[in-house]
């Protein structure tokens, strides 16, 4: 099992790390963990989905509970599943953004709790050593809950004006949810991409943070003269953005945008950001009137502290955003929504809505391999200890004029640095200072 317990779910490349077997003791391992008598199981679009998913079934079985299957689903559909249906918990077969030849399972418990790192997956994994349990085997039966998902999504627009939305699904688990909900909202119009559910990815991989991947969203945007473009991941629990101009938006401006737009319906909520989130993010809340709450990163560790401060809506950099109102789990599809609320709202274009947030220039994520994580980060801290220094996640260093954080990543054997500051060639002069210093420490440390 070594590398695919991760820090919040569990991946790896099928068959070779991944394969039925494991996730049949995966399925025994999480009933017996929670004591379940009912789990809801779900898939997304992967070639191996469907026999993993059917293998983790049967190991839920085996140890006694009963499984309820909604089939090929998002993530976001699934988490709602385990809260409307009162189950005991529930397994998702997802691998997200990652390759085709990948895949994974994401677990949570009652009322969509997730097991993460600090949080049930080390007993987990530990369970899965073990010799499966067999009792008398639980009963399964089919759930389709497509219906009711879409209709509490769509209950997040709010006075809907008619708009140009060009969405592309990357053959995920969007696909055939976007045009219900369109349906529902006639003043849309929907400008469908790459909606059909297609384990082989063959137009892109679906992930929105790669600029490869949006080059024909923002293309279809100009070309259409939509209000602005959607893309999502391959379970939908992310989503990108495209300005009417055929821009990208920084995902974590677009945190700032929805804090704004929701602190005018519920005065002085509690926000949650992401570390890695610009300046203008935490300026954009309080001066909204919202209390902003610092995070460290992934959706498990988000989730937790979210109930921890019963917080309204929180965002991160990678394209999760989370709402209070669903459960606290991250939906792309109530994110979109909440776009185009706003847009309907203001009567302006997309671009002039971010533009007062974007105002510190930033590197973007950069990607770092590295032999030592933890020498870099001693070094680094050596040479910056006159600043603000903590260890929140990895190692953030704040001036008054320019700040970075450097962490691990949770999914790839990298190190993410991201560094802003308030002009441009201060940010460039910082990040050639900061890869020095790192280089310095590490003679092999490479950008990838």
């Amino acid at each position: 099992m070594p590398g695919i317990f991760r820090a919040y779910d569990i991946r790896g490349r099928y068959p070779d790390e991944l394969d039925e077997a494991m996730a049949r003791r995966i399925g025994n391992a999480f009933a017996r963990l929670l004591s379940a008598e009912q789990v809801v199981v779900g898939r997304d679009m992967r070639l191996s989905a469907e026999s993993l998913a059917g293998a983790l079934a049967k190991g839920v079985l085996e140890a006694g509970a009963d499984v309820a299957d909604v089939g090929e689903v998002s993530t976001p559909l699934l988490n709602y599943a385990i809260i409307a249906g009162e189950f005991d918990g529930g397994a998702m077969v997802t691998a997200s953004h990652l390759p085709g030849d990948m895949n994974g399972v994401k677990l949570a418990r009652r009322d969509a709790v997730p097991l993460s790192g600090d949080r049930g997956l080390p007993r987990l994994e530990a369970m899965v050593g073990e010799e499966p349990v067999a009792r008398a085997p639980g009963s399964s039966r089919r759930v389709d809950m497509l219906d009711s998902y879409i209709g509490k999504v769509a209950g997040f627009v709010r006075n809907p004006r008619p708009l140009t939305i060009a969405v592309d699904a990357g053959n995920g688990m969007a696909g055939p949810e976007v045009p219900r909900l369109f349906e529902r909202v006639p003043a849309w119009r929907l400008v469908p991409m790459y909606i059909v559910p297609d384990g082989r990815f063959p137009h892109h991989r679906a992930n929105p943070l790669d600029p490869e991947t949006t080059r024909d969203l923002q293309e279809r945007v100009v070309r259409e003269g939509a209000d602005f473009g959607a893309a999502f991941d391959g379970d939908a629990d992310r989503c990108g953005f495209i300005d009417e101009r055929g821009e990208r938006v920084r995902e974590d401006l677009v945190t700032g945008l929805i804090a704004d737009y929701l602190l005018g319906e519920v005065p002085g909520a509690t926000i949650l950001y992401d570390l890695r989130s610009s300046r203008a993010v935490v300026e954009a809340i309080e001066r909204a009137g919202g209390r902003a709450v610092r995070s460290r990163v992934g959706h498990a560790f988000i989730k937790a502290r979210m109930r921890e401060e019963n917080a309204l809506f929180a965002g991160e950099l990678s394209g999760h955003y989370y709402y209070r109102d669903m459960g606290f789990t991250d939906n792309g599809l109530v994110t979109m929504v909440m776009v185009a609320n706003i847009l309907a709202a203001s009567g302006r274009p997309l671009s002039e809505l971010i533009r007062p947030l974007d105002r510190y220039p930033s590197t973007g994520e950069v990607n770092l391999r590295v032999s030592d994580p933890e020498q870099v980060f001693a070094a680094l801290a050596a040479r910056y200890r006159d600043a603000g220094l903590d260890h929140l996640d990895g190692l953030t260093v704040g001036y008054p004029a320019w700040w970075f954080n450097i962490r691990r990543s949770h999914t790839e054997p990298v190190v993410r640095l991201n560094l802003e500051a308030d002009t441009e060639g201060l940010m460039h002069e910082k990040a050639r200072e900061v890869l020095g210093v790192i280089r310095e420490a590490d003679p092999g440390a490479r950008e990838v």
